[in-house]
């Protein structure tokens, strides 16, 4: 075997042992952080419902286990969408993160797997609307060390814009459920102007009528309370 061969398989030796077993630990980290999320997403599911009983019977508060990967908790109109990536991502050299001292201490660290949460209407899957939208509220990241930051806009962005001194725990991750709950119920369905919906064809009230087929979204068509960046498709 030549020296060029025996080189190259070094160089293969060394990238399986460092690169792919610290991506092999982040995907571990983010199925982990998953269960964890799922698990409390069903106590505080439970827990809500039962407080909204009381307070009326037509709040429903639920918690459904789409897949391995995905997880739903509806609150009243809304509802939260929980999706993770199978995959493990690395950010662009120009991200702020390359200038802490956590990821100048060693690169790796700066490796994440990811769980989009997004926002949509309740009444999209109660009325199987395929058409409506669903908004990006916020994407956790988890690295191989378990430690977490959240990218998104508004307080939440800022609550955690950085990765954490210490691995994500379950006390944290139902921190983060409740300031997602808070976040979408403050975030209101406005009518639209009236000129934008003044004309309809025949065909589309039938549609609209058998089918409740009105594409709707917390902005498109309805506006919203929040205010909407259309670089990072999150609101503000």
């Amino acid at each position: 075997m030549s020296h060029d061969v025996n080189t190259q398989k070094e160089q293969i030796i060394k990238l399986l042992k460092e690169k792919s077993v610290m991506k092999q630990d982040v995907f571990r980290n983010t199925i982990a952080s998953f269960a964890l999320l799922k698990e409390c997403v069903r106590e505080i599911a439970a827990d809500l419902a039962t407080e909204t009983q009381e307070i009326d019977k037509r709040i429903i508060v639920s918690a459904t286990e789409t897949n391995a990967y995905a997880t739903q908790l509806r609150v009243a109109g809304d509802m939260l969408e929980f999706f993770m990536h199978t995959n493990v991502f690395e950010f662009e050299k120009s991200h702020s993160m390359f200038r802490t001292g956590y990821i100048k201490q060693n690169e790796y660290n700066s490796y994440c797997g990811i769980i989009n949460v997004y926002n949509f209407l309740s009444d999209s899957f109660k009325f199987n609307r395929l058409n409506d939208l669903g908004y990006l509220v916020c994407r956790i990241f988890i690295n191989r060390e378990m430690k977490f930051f959240i990218e998104a806009k508004g307080p939440i962005g800022v609550k955690y814009s950085s990765f954490s001194d210490e691995p994500l725990g379950k006390e944290q991750v139902c921190e983060i459920i409740n300031d997602l709950i808070i976040y979408a119920i403050t975030f209101d369905l406005f009518t639209p102007p009236i000129e934008q919906v003044r004309e309809v064809s025949v065909n589309e009230i039938q549609e609209k009528v058998s089918s409740i087929n009105l594409r709707t979204g917390k902005r498109l068509g309805y506006g919203t309370s929040a205010a909407y960046d259309e670089d990072s498709n999150m609101y503000i």
